[in-house]
């Protein structure tokens, strides 16, 4: 037997000598900016209402509401793990120490293909964004794809830089998009505040009932995602058991009350009639040029700022999660490399990218050889790449919450709670079995109606690999979540 699968797993020790990230870098401040940035409201609202309405109507506030409560569950997970185990390996870390070896390398595999394919919706969506922009101000017909290339470049050069200044840049990207949609929404809720009305918030005009809330809850959860950024900064942030924590609350409840708040403005700002508000491509800036004609300007310049902040904060959170899983050897130990001058993952934020990068290529040679070149949108790539991304990760979402009351019971007894670490991770695992189920059940138009199964076959191939190579190192085991971010 090795040396490292003769100590008993409860006692886990780390690899000799770990590459260490910048330990004290990031405040809460940073990492919950970062958290809310790697969220992107403008962003994520901009390219998504438009769809929530014409799945839920003129209520689909509701279903925003609905998404939060489901994320705070979520949150309560993340937050339970983080104060007692924090890692820069986040789900990963957490899994593996509940359920084994086996678990990480497979949630690692799956957290890594998930959040890859979501990142290239951004990337292809960030060009395509400014090529519009562009378009619409200039008339100029620059292909999206050199604009996409740029940003990426730009936002991987930021975050090898370090993770202070890529955070801060990022911060400061929400900051202006924030101050945008508050003054927009303002502004929209003055202009007609002769006929508001709470028709919003009133069940009735949900269209079809429970069914068009389910409908449109995937779309709602997708608004958040990027709510569990701050556990992968957790080495790299002052004291992250308390500040990790605080940090996810703090983003899901300033998120949730902002998506409420822009949501409504919009609405109020089409007056209610929720079939044009489906048939507008970014209902937001329409109403924005309606109310402060002069002011569109700048609510274009928060979708891009938007889109940026999401890019660097996302390629730096996690690419992290896959640097971390390289330094415990559950995934090519090169990923697990640090630049010396600027102590950032550089090896997994090129990988991270890269792929990402590499998956857009294919998808335009998969549509050239096809010969349906009038389908290479950036926006059609959005949501089909972002759709197939976020089946994998409510998959990762459903294993960590399963694996919160095994944890606890055999790592930390004394401070098991029912509520806590049963009972709300329960309430977790069923507010994601919506979204799953809206997601993958049958009847679904091309490409959509095969992500399920790629998503099926993606688990397969990485409970396969993960079971090979368990058996193959008898010490991975150990080595999950060796490293804790403030020891």
């Amino acid at each position: 037997m090795s040396e490292a699968a003769s100590v008993p797993f409860s006692e886990t020790k780390a690899p000799e000598a770990p590459e260490r990230l910048h330990r004290g870098a990031l405040g809460l401040i940073d990492i919950s900016a970062s958290t809310m940035a790697n969220i992107g409201p403008a962003y994520s609202f901009y390219f998504g209402f438009a769809f929530l309405v014409a799945t839920a109507g003129v209520a689909a506030p509701l279903t925003i509401i609905a998404a939060v409560v489901a994320i705070a569950f979520l949150g309560n997970t993340l937050s339970q793990f983080s104060r007692a185990h924090p890692s820069t390996g986040g789900f990963i870390s957490f899994v593996g120490k509940s359920f084994g070896g086996t678990s990480a390398v497979t949630t690692a595999l799956l957290c890594g293909a998930g959040y890859i394919i979501a990142i290239s919706s951004v990337l292809a969506v960030s060009g395509g964004f400014v090529s519009d922009v562009l378009n619409y101000y200039f008339g100029w017909n620059v292909p999206w794809i050199i604009f996409s290339v740029l940003l990426t470049a730009g936002a991987v050069y930021m975050t090898v830089r370090g993770v202070g200044v890529s955070t801060k840049l990022a911060g400061a990207f929400f900051a202006f998009e924030m101050l945008v949609l508050i003054v927009v929404s303002v502004a929209a809720l003055i202009k007609n505040g002769g006929h508001l009305s709470a028709a919003p918030f009133q069940w009735s005009h949900m269209t079809n009932g429970f069914k068009g809330l389910a409908a449109g809850f995937p779309l709602a959860v997708y608004l958040f995602i990027g709510w569990e950024n701050s556990a992968a900064l957790a080495e790299e942030t002052g004291n992250p058991r308390r500040n990790v924590p605080r940090a996810v609350f703090l983003s899901i409840a300033m998120m949730g009350v902002g998506y409420v708040l822009f949501a409504y403005a919009t609405l109020t700002g089409f007056h209610y009639n929720g079939a044009a508000v489906a048939g507008t491509t970014v209902p937001f800036i329409t109403v924005a040029h309606n109310v402060l004609a002069g002011f569109a300007f700048f609510a274009y310049m928060a979708g891009l700022t938007s889109t940026l902040g999401v890019l660097i904060a996302a390629i730096n959170s996690q690419a992290r999660l896959i640097f971390n899983a390289g330094r415990e050897r559950l995934l090519p130990a090169w990923l697990g490399k640090v630049d010396s001058r600027h102590q950032t993952p550089v090896n997994a934020l090129y990988a991270f990218t890269g792929i990402a990068g590499f998956i857009i290529v294919i998808w335009l040679l998969g549509h050239l050889i096809g010969g349906d070149s009038g389908s290479m949108d950036p926006f059609n790539f959005f949501f089909e790449s972002s759709t197939m991304g976020t089946i994998l990760l409510l998959v990762v979402y459903a294993l960590a919450n399963a694996a919160l009351p095994f944890y606890y019971r055999r790592y930390r007894p004394q401070e098991f709670s029912v509520v806590k670490h049963v009972i709300l991770p329960f309430l977790g695992l069923v507010a994601i079995a919506v979204p799953v189920y809206y997601l993958t059940k049958p009847g679904q138009p091309q490409p959509y109606n095969w992500f399920p199964w790629a998503a099926l076959a993606i688990v397969v191939v990485a409970v396969g690999y993960s079971y090979y190579l368990s058996r193959r190192d008898p010490g991975l085991g150990d080595r999950v979540g060796s490293i804790i971010a403030d020891e």
